[in-house]
């Protein structure tokens, strides 16, 4: 950070408490080569300017008046004559042209004219520059202003990435409401100690308590491969450091009363990096048709990669999904990803055959004024790149639909439970944690069945980062109260975040989460619910 930045900040950081103390000495003398500069007074210029113009009128108008009464006395005319003689006899091509002759008796007529005209050029010019505002004089910046100028340099703009439309022609999608703006406006933030300054990147759409407040980090820790000269900026180490020890146990008692202080959660909810992905990430062409939002893109240490019959084209083995560790820091329990769009149905089919996926957890409407996914299954059945899909029985409760899917691929076949919710209302969370609740534990039964070391269970929204990171936070979490009888939401979070960034998106999201979990304490413990 600028040395101005830190004296920015200090100054700021100092408050009243700087004002009331002795006043400090006088600053030395600046050398010779840099004299101050002290910037004009306002309307110097135009004050200077009237009083010229004052003095210009003042002698015109007398010298117009001498004329007026010297043309009145009738000496005009013999005055006029006499100045036309002189000239007339030292410029000897006015004698040849004969100006008597073409004059005539009428002389005099002519300076009149001229006179006159003289009287309205010398009015009008002045009336112009008493009318004319100046321009104001160019003021210097202030000083604060020139250190936050200064401090406010972005080190990667938004447009260069953001703002290009030369790839909206391959795929035109309407963006999500969710989904983080990058601002590269960079907001000072004064730590415990005040030589140490976190740059903190903020959103256009960032507002305190509403549906879209986010606190947007632009580092990825953890995403580069080391040895290849790659060092990380003190904002990165302070924000993988943060990801990796965050940890905030929650007893009983406790946790009910921290699901009831939305102040308490909010300020713990904007303490936590987003660890979303620098889109200088990933450099492959025609990677936007794989993206149903240009800011959602998956971290790359636990990126999903598809097998590829070609290892020459990086296109084909992509698709916006990370793994997701479980409770207990299990590896590759869920595999969290985007709503397919219409150019990724066969990518998402490929990954669950691949993955050998049992279960597929659904959190969104097909649209939600826009839209939010793909019908990627089929009504009957459907085959995507050599996968076969046949839907077998449809199950209709009051919050999700079950369908029975069986998976074919040349000899070998599998059984798939797609899990539908439908309660989540449209740009906010729900007003019951119930139903939730009711789905990840149908979600935990039907996983069992499937045996101890289960295939991931593949959850998607639409971005594939706030309700899909509410359900798999709230699984993990569930599954810690009944093992140990505590609870650590902000450990899970900032776990869920290491692996896919931007889970749980919204700080209303997290609350909800504090809820669910309230209300399946007081399950266990036999309470009756609020």
């Amino acid at each position: 950070v600028p040395q101005p930045v830190g004296m920015e900040a200090l100054d700021q950081a100092e408050g009243p408490a700087a004002s009331q103390r002795a006043t400090p000495p006088p600053p030395p003398a600046s050398p010779p080569s840099e004299p101050a500069q002290k910037p004009p007074p306002r309307g110097a210029g135009s004050h200077s300017l009237t009083a010229r113009s004052s003095l210009c009128l003042l002698a015109a108008s007398q010298f117009l008046l001498a004329c007026g009464m010297l043309w009145l006395s009738g000496f005009g005319p013999i005055w006029t004559q006499n100045t036309t003689d002189v000239v007339s006899s030292a410029l000897t091509f006015l004698e040849r042209l004969g100006p008597s002759a073409w004059l005539g008796p009428g002389t005099w007529d002519v300076p009149s004219l001229l006179l006159i005209s003289l009287c309205v050029i010398l009015v009008t010019t002045l009336v112009w520059l008493l009318l004319r505002t100046p321009p104001e004089p160019p003021s210097p910046l202030p000083a604060e202003d020139r250190r936050q100028s200064v401090s406010r340099q972005p080190s990667f703009t938004y447009s260069e990435w953001m703002e290009e439309k030369v790839e909206d022609d391959f795929l035109d999608l309407d963006p999500v409401p969710e989904t983080p703006v990058f601002d590269c406006v960079m907001d000072i933030k004064l730590e415990a100690d005040p030589t140490s300054l976190t740059v903190k990147a903020m959103g256009l759409q960032e507002r305190r308590g509403s549906n879209v407040s986010l606190t947007l980090d632009m580092c990825t820790p953890g995403c580069n491969e080391e040895g290849f000269g790659y060092l990380m900026s003190p904002r990165e180490e302070s924000a993988r450091e943060y990801l990796l020890s965050a940890s905030r146990v929650l007893q009983a008692e406790e946790l009910h009363e921290k699901a009831l202080d939305p102040f308490l959660l909010q300020a713990e909810f904007f303490e936590i990096p987003m660890n979303f992905v620098d889109p200088k990430e990933y450099d492959i062409p025609g990677l936007v048709r794989k993206n149903r939002y240009k800011t959602i893109l998956p971290n790359p240490h636990s990126r999903v990669c598809l097998t590829s019959p070609d290892p020459d084209d990086p296109l084909s083995s992509y698709i916006n999904a990370n793994y997701i560790r479980g409770y207990g820091g299990e590896e590759k329990v869920y595999i969290a990803t985007q709503g397919p769009i219409v150019s990724t149905v066969g990518d998402f089919w490929r990954m669950v055959w691949q993955e050998h996926t049992p279960i597929i957890v659904m959190i969104t409407n097909i649209e939600e004024m826009n839209e939010k996914c793909t019908e990627y299954w089929p009504e009957e059945q459907v085959v995507y790149d050599g996968v076969e899909i046949t839907v077998r029985k449809v199950i209709h409760t009051e919050d999700y639909r079950l369908r029975l899917i069986a998976l074919r691929s040349g000899t070998e076949e599998r059984g798939l439970k797609h899990y539908w919710f439908t309660s989540w209302p449209d740009q906010k969370t729900p007003d019951r944690a119930p139903p939730l609740l009711h789905l990840v534990r149908e979600v935990e039964e039907a996983a069992q069945q499937e045996g101890p070391r289960c295939a991931p269970i593949v959850v998607h929204c639409s971005a594939g980062i706030g309700r899909t990171g509410c359900f798999i936070a709230t699984s993990i979490c569930c599954q810690q109260l009944r093992q140990e009888g505590v609870v650590d939401i902000l450990k899970t979070t900032c776990q869920l975040r290491q692996d896919r960034g931007g889970m749980i998106q919204t700080c209303e999201q997290y609350q909800f989460v504090h809820h669910v979990m309230s209300l399946y304490e007081k399950q266990l413990s036999r309470q009756p619910p609020e």
